[in-house]
This record gives C-alpha cells, sequence and structure tokens, in this order.
C-alpha cells in the first residue's frame, strides 16, 4: 500500500514474538510485534478478494490534487512513481525506473525507464509521460500540488524549471538540479501520470477539475497493481487487478496475487468495526478503545507497528485573508495566546480518556516513529496548568469585564472561538469535548462543531479560508522535505495562513530558510541537526498545538500470508495472498 505525501495510509507466522499490555479496563491483550529480518517474501497463489474500510468518499480521483486522506487512500493503489520506498529495509529502489545514474556530484541524474511497461488502458508507458507529469502538472504554478512544493525551495527560477526534466529517448529521461537536494530521489516516488488522457484538461486549462469524484472509473488510469472497476458514493470503491501491472514472481506469475478488492465507505467506526465483527472486512485500525473487544474477535491477529507518524493538533486560523474578524486574527497572531490555550489542554487525560492509554503526550510536529529526527526533549513541555493559562491570557489584556463568566479582549469582544473537527471521528469529538470543557473553565466560549470530514478539508485548503480552529490530523512523512507544503510559508498545507507570498513573520522566515537548507544539505548528521533545529521552533511558537501520539495498532484476519504491515503502510502488498 503507497502512501502519498503527508495525507494517511494501511497470517500470523510462527516466529513472530508475543507481548503483553495491559488493558485499562482489565485483561490481558495479546499482540504482534514483526521484526524486518525475520519476515521473508514467498511464492503465492492467485485469487480471492481483500475487503477493507473507507472512512470516508474521496475528493477527488486526481492523485495531484489529493491532500487529504479521503482521497489518497482510494488512490494508493492505482499509480506508482519512478521509485519507491522499501519498507524493509527503508532504502530507495526503483520502482517504473529499472535505475539511475547520478551524475555531477549529485545535480544530474539519467533514469532508465522499465521496457514495456503499459498504463492500465494498455497504452504504452514511456518518458513523454514523465516529461508531462513533472513539466506540465507538479510544477504548473497553475496547478497547486504537494510534490511541486516540495521543488519550490530548489527550483527557484523560470530557467531551473524549465532544465529540470527532459526526455533522451523513449526510455531514458534526465533531470538537472541547480544544485544538490538530498530528498531527491525519494521525492521521484510521486505517481506518473498519463499525458494522453490529462494533456488535454492541461492544455484547456480545466486540470483542476480532471477526474473528479464524477469521472468514469474506466477513465482514470494509472500503472499500480490495481485499477477501479466501479465507486458507488457512500457505498463502496470496488478494484481489479491490473491487467497490465509489471511485476511478476519468481515463476513468472504476473502480480498482484488477489485479483479483488473492496473498500466499503464506512464513516461511523462503530460500523466499522462491527463489520470487522461480522467477518465483512479482512483488516482495520484498531481504536485503542476498542482493543479488549478485538482481541476477544475469533481469528484475528492484533499487530502493534508503534507509535504512528500521524499527528493530531489543534490549530488556529491566521490567514488575513480569510473571513475570520480582525480581533480575532490579533489573537490568534499572538504566540503568547497560542501558549496559554496549549496549557489549557490536558494531554495526560486525553492519552487516558480517549486513547484508553495506549498513547503519549505530544509537544511538537514530529513523533517518535520519526527516527532519527525525533529525540527526547526536543520539544519544549506545556504542563497541563489552567491558572497558568489564565494567567498569560490575563497577562494579554483578557479580563472578565461585565461580569457575564466570560473573558473580554481590551476591545471588549468576547473570546469566543468556533472549533470544528471532522464528524465520525469519535477520538477527535471527544478530544474536542474535553478542550471545549476546560477552556471554559478559564472564560473561553467554545462553539464546537463536527462537520463532515471533505467540508472541512475545502474550509482548510481552499478560499476563502472559513474557519476559527480545528482539531485535524496530519499523516507525517519519512522524510521531513516531504512535509516542506506544510512547514513551509508558501505551503498549500501550511494551515494556519497558507500560500504566503512572503513570510508573515520573522520565525516563519527561519523555518523556510532551514527547509530549504535542509533539502540541499547531503551530510546526514548535519541534515538531522537542521530539521531538529526547525522542529524545535515549530514547538516554541506553537503554529499548531500538538496532542497526542497513539500506538499504530492494526488487525487482521488470519487468512493472509505475506502480510507485513508497518506504520507507513504495507511491505509488498501485492504479493499479499489468501492461505
Amino acid at each position: 500500500m503507497k502512501s502519498f505525501v503527508f495525507a494517511l495510509g494501511f497470517i500470523v507466522l510462527s516466529f513472530l514474538p508475543f507481548y503483553l499490555t495491559s488493558s485499562p479496563r482489565g485483561g490481558e491483550v495479546s499482540f504482534v510485534r514483526l521484526k524486518p529480518e525475520n519476515f521473508h517474501i514467498r511464492e503465492g497463489r492467485e485469487g480471492g478478494e481483500l475487503r477493507f474500510v473507507l472512512s470516508s468518499d474521496p475528493r477527488t480521483l486526481n492523485p495531484a490534487l489529493a491532500q487529504e486522506t479521503s482521497s489518497t487512500a482510494v488512490l494508493s493503489d492505482l499509480f506508482t512513481g519512478l521509485t519507491k520506498t522499501d519498507l524493509k529495509t527503508m532504502r530507495v529502489v526503483p520502482d517504473l525506473a529499472e535505475g539511475w545514474e547520478e551524475k555531477e556530484g549529485g545535480r544530474v541524474y539519467i533514469f532508465h525507464l522499465r521496457r514495456n511497461v503499459r498504463w492500465s488502458d494498455g497504452e504504452p508507458f514511456t518518458a513523454e509521460d514523465v516529461v508531462f507529469t513533472y513539466r506540465d502538472i507538479y510544477l504548473n504554478p497553475q496547478i497547486p500540488n504537494s510534490t511541486g512544493d516540495m521543488f519550490k525551495g530548489i527550483l527557484k527560477s523560470r530557467e531551473d524549471i524549465g532544465n529540470f526534466v527532459k526526455k533522451i529517448d523513449d526510455y531514458t529521461v534526465e533531470f538537472r538540479l541547480p544544485e544538490s537536494f538530498a530528498p531527491f530521489l525519494n521525492a521521484l516516488s510521486a505517481p506518473i501520470l498519463p499525458k494522453h488522457k490529462l494533456e488535454k484538461f492541461v492544455k484547456e486549462g480545466n486540470f483542476m477539475t480532471a477526474w473528479n469524484v464524477n469521472t468514469d472509473p474506466k477513465e482514470i488510469v494509472g500503472t499500480g497493481p490495481y485499477r477501479l472497476k466501479r465507486y458507488i458514493k457512500g457505498v463502496m470503491v470496488e478494484y481489479e487487478a491490473n491487467p497490465y501491472y509489471y511485476e511478476y514472481d519468481n515463476s513468472n506469475r504476473q502480480l498482484p496475487y488477489i485479483k479483488r478488492k473492496i473498500g466499503y465507505i464506512v464513516q461511523d467506526p462503530d460500523t466499522a468495526l462491527l463489520k470487522y465483527s461480522l467477518g465483512e472486512i479482512d483488516y482495520m485500525g484498531v481504536r485503542p478503545q476498542d482493543v479488549l473487544f478485538m482481541s476477544r474477535v475469533k481469528n484475528t491477529t492484533l499487530y502493534d507497528l508503534g507509535p504512528t507518524p500521524s499527528t493530531t493538533f489543534l490549530v488556529f486560523n491566521q490567514n488575513p485573508s480569510s473571513g475570520v474578524p480582525n480581533y480575532k486574527l490579533k489573537w490568534f497572531q499572538n504566540r503568547d495566546f497560542r501558549r496559554a490555550i496549549s496549557h489549557a489542554i490536558d494531554r495526560e487525560g486525553i492519552c487516558y480518556l480517549v486513547y484508553n492509554g495506549l498513547a503519549d503526550p505530544l509537544y511538537g510536529p514530529i513523533t517518535p516513529a520519526n527516527r532519527p529526527y525525533y529525540t527526547e526533549g526536543l520539544f519544549p513541555v506545556y504542563e497541563y496548568n489552567l491558572k497558568k493559562a489564565r494567567a498569560i491570557l490575563e497577562s494579554l489584556g483578557f479580563k472578565d469585564r461585565n461580569g457575564d463568566g466570560w473573558l473580554e479582549d481590551p476591545e471588549g469582544n468576547t473570546l469566543e472561538i468556533v472549533l470544528l473537527t471532522n464528524a465520525g471521528n469519535k477520538e477527535r469529538e471527544a478530544i474536542g469535548n474535553m478542550i471545549k470543557e476546560d477552556l471554559e473553565k478559564i472564560g473561553i466560549k467554545v462553539i464546537f462543531r463536527p462537520i463532515d470530514f471533505n467540508s472541512l478539508v475545502s474550509r482548510l485548503t481552499s478560499q476563502p479560508y472559513d474557519w476559527e480552529a480545528v482539531i485535524i490530523g496530519l499523516t507525517g512523512s519519512m522524510d521531513p522535505h516531504f512535509g516542506r507544503n506544510v512547514w513551509h510559508s508558501s505551503g498549500t498545507l501550511h494551515m494556519w495562513n497558507p500560500r504566503q507570498g512572503k513570510p508573515q513573520t520573522h520565525w516563519e522566515k527561519n523555518i523556510d530558510e532551514l527547509f530549504d537548507l535542509g533539502a540541499r544539505e547531503t551530510n546526514f548528521e548535519k541534515r538531522v541537526d537542521i530539521y531538529r533545529r526547525a522542529y524545535r521552533i515549530i514547538a516554541q511558537e506553537q503554529p499548531m498545538i500538538f496532542l497526542a501520539t497513539p500506538k499504530s495498532m492494526l488487525a487482521v484476519r488470519n487468512k493472509f500470508e505475506n502480510l507485513f504491515p508497518t506504520v507507513w503502510g504495507w511491505y509488498r502488498e501485492e504479493a499479499l495472498f489468501l492461505r
């Protein structure tokens, strides 16, 4: 299962170790932890189907435009890039490319493409598709996208962009960089898109509406192991094996072994839990509160994948171009205001009450899954202290001037915040209610309103950016540079104030410079230090108030072989087969 940039991704073998963890509600639960060195792919058999849950309808079927998990979860198996990350070794390996040559000190790469690869509609894949994807889509200033954001820091001029990619012949492509770019090979895992299907949309200027959710699935053409067969809004997404997929096993049998997949769209996690218990789906992520229940479901193995790389946070809208009143922008743009809110959040309580004790407080933008960039003590700790939070607010001039129980700012405006999250996510709804209760204890009036996930994403990522405060999450990324679209002030997912022409604050300018420096630095130890400095500034400034890091847990039916789940996705999912 492939993972896209900053957006969300998710048998029993006798040698695997088991361990026990206590449940706060009593009882002992057995988990499996997989060791990469003990796992080996073996030849399987063809047939069967895989059934799973999608938490929402996609917003788009266009991978270049997908910025949310509701879309990337649907699209991840339909497309491939020039490279991919081997999730067992965590090394970059070829995918649509057979290999590459590095020249001129890492400023020029010659990529040799696989021959005889075909798109899922049978059309041949060539260097034309690679050049089209990068030149006309990812680097097109009229098409905001996360992959383009990754290259902005290195391709600064029109000349840089023009020289970036060129076709040498049908199966050879040259990439030319103005300077060394440490995450370059990782970045080329971005999906390659079909020129013969999408060029017309680019030329006509309507690429932003191409491959929308009303598009005939047959028009969605990729090079991944599966292709879309059917999409029924609110019900299901059905996949079939791509008959032209280029991967084969050692016996020359075409992968994937499992020829059919069905993703059932189930927004309510409790309904998904019921479907699993009834045998209607084959695997699902496990919420901490469901661990004891899932441990009692027959023919199921629970996997502990370790701390999740994803982050959950509260973010305030600081965008001057949004519809947020100026007096509220003044609050949200004040670092001490954000720090006061951070001190008013009971992270330990969230870990225990929301995540059943299977989580740890989080104070910064990365989690322990992001080794080696994460280290203990990297971030300042904002202890839960309502008196301190109230005192900070009062030092900023907030007082209950009319005796109604709510604080007012120096101009007399009531300190009232509309807090949103995605409806149906029980953890975020519970967190929102806890935050509302604590903030109201210190005189902040909170209107907490869960709304549809796709509607929430639209508010966050498109004008007029109509929101005040949101509880939401990001999936994280293996390489820090892949988060550039979040942390750089020009990024499309720089949520509190996206797509800035120039940094609004001095500290954002510092972050921009550090992320650009980190992209150029090829010495690994120096690169780690650069990103740690950036992450520490983010934690000090609190543009996002990070909340908790839960364990990533997965329940899978005991019917599969070659199963190796990780927090970053499944290793070699195309080799998964039924016993």
